[in-house]
C-alpha cells in the first residue's frame, strides 16, 4: 500500500482556516466527504466519532503532526486528508507542542485490516524526519502531492 493510494488528491489543504482542533477535524472532513467518502448527510456523525476517539487519547503524537482517524460504517471506501496548519493548532499532542500536519483517515468499520495497514503507512512517512519537515514547508496542495509520490517512490526516507 502506497500514500497515492490512501490520500485523496482532491482532499489536501496546505492553508488550513481553523486554528482550533475540532474546526480542524471539522474542515478535513468536509474535504473527504466532498470527495465522495461518506454521504453528505453523515458529517456530523463522523465528526463526533473522530472527537470522541480524541477523548480517548489525543492522535496528536508529537512532532508537529497528528493523525485523527476512525472506522466508522458510513465510510465508502478508506480514505485520507492531509492538512498543513502555516499557524500550528494545539491537538493537545503529546509533546505538548503545536500541529502543523494533520493526515486524517476514515475508514469502512468492516475493514479494520485496511485501516491497520494504512495507519502502518502513514506513520512510517511521519516518524521520518525528512517526511515531517517537507509536509509543513507545502504550501500548495500540489507540494504535498509531489511529496506522496516521492516518498512512495522512496525518493525521501
Amino acid at each position: 500500500m502506497k500514500l497515492q493510494e490512501i490520500v485523496s488528491k482532491n482532499a489536501i489543504t496546505a492553508d488550513l482556516q481553523s486554528t482550533e482542533r475540532d474546526e480542524v477535524i471539522v474542515e478535513l472532513v468536509e474535504l473527504l466527504l466532498a470527495d465522495g467518502a461518506a454521504p453528505k448527510s453523515a458529517k456530523d456523525d463522523l465528526v463526533k466519532s473522530i472527537l470522541d476517539r480524541e477523548k480517548k487519547g489525543s492522535t496528536g503524537f508529537g512532532k508537529g503532526v497528528a493523525v485523527p482517524h476512525v472506522k466508522h460504517p458510513k465510510v465508502k471506501k478508506m480514505t485520507s486528508a492531509i492538512g498543513i496548519s502555516q499557524k500550528g493548532v494545539d491537538f493537545n499532542a503529546l509533546d505538548k507542542l503545536p500541529v502543523y500536519s494533520v493526515v486524517m483517515v476514515l475508514s469502512p468499520a468492516d475493514q479494520p485490516d485496511l485501516h491497520i495497514q494504512a495507519m502502518h503507512v502513514i506513520f512510517s512517512s511521519l516518524t521520518t524526519d525528512q517526511f515531517r519537515k517537507f509536509l509543513k514547508q507545502a504550501t500548495k496542495p500540489e507540494h504535498v502531492w509531489d511529496l506522496l509520490l516521492e516518498t512512495d517512490a522512496g525518493i525521501i526516507k
